[in-house]
């Protein structure tokens, strides 16, 4: 059953693009000056490059590097052992009338850089044609990718006629004796077979097509849109898992919030496109969900997205639990842990 009716999509950033009330609205505009960066100590700033005006500065908690360009205006963070790189770009909104009357604006934007970032590739080969190309990219990016399957979201299908993104459902959940099963990856989604890296081959269940769980919607949104590569089963291995406490666990990348077993309040050590985890069915002492982290909403709270059974697919809004870390709701209890991949 279809969720609601079709929004459109404009498929630039030029001026104020919007988009049908059930889903989201972006905002181009100009962009502030990025807040200071939150629990950092500063290190060494290296020498400016002759070439392109950018300055490179050390900060730990975690490891990482900020790009500054010439304004000394933060251009990009990455952070050691992580492939996302966070951007400074237009400002957008991101919104979901239909479950929450909060919306986040953010001028950040989520990108996957071509290897983990390690200390000294300020003089890589590859870093600068990349750095330059990605601050100019429009094109969706990490966050603008996990708002196209909000509720009411446009349809659009590949040259093969497979639909990759547009209003997607969780699923249907089955009970076992192990308790509840959840289903819904990626490749259910789209309704295609698919061949892992090390071989493994699945089918999509024909009950599940459209619908993503959780850890699916993270798989679809960085595995399968943003090319990151992803795992059969829930080892650990060069790729994101298939279930939450495994990507949580021993998934690829750092951990800017380790999983202590008990609700964590370190939101200062989140930037935008973390993967955070939580402990909300009880009982099991499992991270059984998880969710992608968009930064501080227009209440500056810290608002995450997921995909969740009540409002019946992804959301960054309220029904059936705020979506929100730091609010005392049961997301923000059963928040426990963070990944930077």
């Amino acid at each position: 059953m279809s969720r609601t009716t079709t929004a459109i999509r404009a498929g630039v950033l030029l001026g104020v693009i919007g988009v049908a009330a059930g889903a989201f609205v972006y905002f181009d505009q100009e962009t502030p000056p990025p807040a200071p960066v939150a629990g950092a100590t500063r290190q060494n700033a290296l020498p400016e490059s002759v070439n392109d005006g950018y300055t490179f500065e050390r900060l730990d908690n975690p490891p990482r590097t900020v790009v500054r360009d010439s304004r000394t205006v933060v251009a990009a963070t990455m952070t050691d052992g992580a492939r996302t790189v966070v951007i400074t770009g237009p400002s957008r909104t991101f919104r979901e009338p239909k479950a929450t009357t909060a919306d986040v604006t953010t001028n950040a934007w989520v990108r996957l850089a071509p290897q983990a970032w390690k200390q000294g590739d300020e003089s890589a080969d590859w870093l600068r044609p990349w750095l330059t190309k990605a601050m100019s990219d429009k094109s969706p990016d990490v966050l603008a990718v996990a708002m196209e399957y909000l509720d009411g979201a446009a349809e659009q299908k590949n040259a093969e006629g497979v639909r990759f993104r547009g209003d997607a459902s969780f699923g249907p959940v089955a009970s076992t004796g192990a308790g509840r099963l959840e289903r819904s990856d990626f490749y259910d989604y789209l309704g295609v077979p698919w061949t892992f890296a090390d071989g493994t081959r699945t089918k999509p269940d024909s009950k599940h097509y459209g619908a993503v769980d959780c850890s699916g919607f993270v798989r679809l949104v960085y595995g399968y849109r943003m090319e990151y590569p992803l795992l059969g089963t829930n080892t650990r291995g060069p790729g994101l898992p298939r279930r939450a406490y495994a990507i949580a666990a021993f998934g690829p990348g750092v951990t800017p919030v380790p999983n202590t077993g008990q609700r964590s309040t370190a939101y200062d050590a989140l930037q935008p496109g973390d993967l955070v985890f939580f402990e909300v069915e009880g009982g099991a002492d499992e991270l059984d969900h998880a969710g992608i982290y968009l930064g501080a909403d227009s209440d500056g709270r810290h608002r995450f997205m997921s995909s969740r059974e009540r409002i019946n697919g992804p959301t960054l809004g309220d029904v059936g639990g705020t979506s929100l870390l730091d609010d005392g709701g049961m997301y923000s209890r059963g928040f426990r842990a963070a990944r930077r991949i």
